[in-house]
């Protein structure tokens, strides 16, 4: 198979998976009063507050996306914008107390989850190679270089 071949079957698989995981994501929120988008915007703010440009960076979504469910997040009191001693202009946002029990909620459909498809892939060592690989994938991606062929000026 030639390189733009590969390519072209990569992005298709990626796209499969990714819409795959949004929806077992949607399947696995729901309970919760959650969906995938929000979980993913709470979970990327769990450990610590971040500006809406850092969630977007983490996750490789767009600023605007996020701050419209980071906005939805804060009027449903699952989240709050915090004053951000780096800038004054960009918020931290950060989970609620109701906000962190949402996706504590999340959790043992999450581990059962988890647990079948690291089963799946033949346990936890491989699970751990298909994220390497991706990782790899990512990493390759972020070239400086863009997709026509000639570097930015």
């Amino acid at each position: 198979m030639s390189a733009p071949e590969l390519l072209s079957d990569t992005a298709l698989a990626v796209f499969r998976l990714n819409g795959r995981f949004l929806s077992v994501a949607e399947e696995l929120a729901r309970p919760a009063g959650l969906t995938a988008a929000w979980w993913q915007v709470l979970g990327a703010v769990l450990r610590e507050p971040l500006p809406v440009s850092g969630v977007a960076r983490a996750m490789g979504i767009t600023r605007q996306s996020v701050q419209r469910v980071a906005d939805l997040l804060v009027e449903r009191e699952l989240a709050v914008y915090e004053p951000n001693p780096a800038h004054r202009r960009a918020k931290l946002l950060a989970p609620t107390a109701r906000g962190r029990a949402a996706i504590d909620r999340i959790t043992p459909g999450h581990a059962a989850f988890a647990s079948r498809l690291s089963e799946a892939l033949g346990g936890e060592e491989e699970f751990a190679g298909v994220l390497d690989a991706l990782e790899r994938l990512s990493r390759a991606l972020d070239v400086p270089e863009p997709p026509g062929g000639t570097p930015e000026a």
